[in-house]
């Protein structure tokens, strides 16, 4: 297991191959950037640069001069890669979320434009306000900052979805088979495809991020400044947002902090149950970028199968 100090060097998403790295990195063309300067009212663009850490989409810091001189930073995403044939749904649902957020607490972006189809310009795009701070993956105080993500979620479950005509959460589901060849436990991974192929727990249907992790969140002064990445947003049960933070927080740092967060998540929601399914419904598509051994996560499975 890894303890608290074992951070890998290099988060995911923050070393590409070269071909994604093009793909993803590379400068917007100029008929998007175009298209955002019309939409958001800007005379031409001052900059670019591409924002590190996202591997489903091309996100860019584009600064835009207005007439008057003034500069605008926004944040330009474009849906540039396969899977939105499979799933295109997904930017008109960004567009419609960052407008259900718009009035909330929720320290989440402004949408600014929005071509979900890709009409203006051949891409699904969205733009967006930037919001200030930056992902912080070393903090200093790791049960400080394990709290403060703990009650971030209680306030984005707490956005009313009445009439909004999201989604609703399903687990995605494995991408290789299973239990991978090199698991130590395949009966643990076994237990969690019959938990997956069968009915989700009862728990009350709220506003679900979907993608909860450190890496989506972003921090300023020690306290979380924004939370981004709201592509995949649905209804569903509170502890499947837990559940993916938990199995980003035990790739980093180990089963006890990703313990210790999930504690402090049910003491600030005041919820008394956590059923095993929700951490091994969301590990299922995590062995699906290689076959390399993965024991952290093997061990994680494993700790879930044996709470049943």
């Amino acid at each position: 297991m890894s303890s608290d100090s074992s951070i890998p060097p290099v988060p995911h998403g923050y070393a590409l191959e070269p071909d994604l790295h093009r793909m993803l990195r590379g400068d917007p063309p100029a008929d998007a950037l175009a298209w955002v300067c019309e939409q958001v009212g800007a005379s031409h663009v001052a900059g670019v640069r591409a924002l590190p850490g996202g591997t489903s989409s091309a996100v860019h810091r584009v600064l835009l001069r207005s007439r008057d001189g003034s500069t605008q930073p926004v944040i330009l995403r474009r849906y540039v890669m396969d899977w939105v044939a499979d799933e295109p749904w997904t930017p008109g649902n960004e567009a419609e979320v960052l407008r259900l957020l718009t009035g909330t607490p929720i320290a989440a972006p402004r949408l600014l434009a929005a071509d979900p189809e890709g009409s203006a310009t051949g891409t699904p795009t969205i733009v967006m306000s930037e919001l200030p701070g930056r992902v912080e993956w070393r903090p200093n105080d790791l049960d400080g900052w394990l709290r403060r993500l703990a009650e971030a979620l209680p306030e984005v479950h707490a956005v009313p979805v009445a009439g909004a005509g999201l989604r609703r959460f399903a687990p995605y589901p494995p991408e290789r088979p299973l239990p991978p060849g090199w698991s130590k436990y395949p009966a643990a991974w076994e237990r969690a495809i019959e938990l997956f192929e069968g009915v989700q727990p009862e728990v009350p249907q709220v506003f679900i991020h979907r993608d909860f992790h450190p890496g989506n969140v972003l921090w300023s002064q020690g306290r979380i400044s924004g939370i981004v990445d709201w592509t995949s947003s649905c209804v569903g049960g509170a502890a499947a947002d837990v559940a993916h933070c938990r199995a980003n927080l035990v790739g980093h740092f180990g089963q006890q902090v990703a313990d210790r967060f999930l504690t402090m998540w049910m003491t600030v929601s005041g919820t008394s149950e956590y059923h095993p399914y929700w951490d091994l419904s969301d590990v299922l598509s995590w062995n699906g970028d290689d076959d390399r051994p993965d024991p952290t996560l093997d061990e994680f499975v494993a700790a879930a199968a044996a709470r049943l």
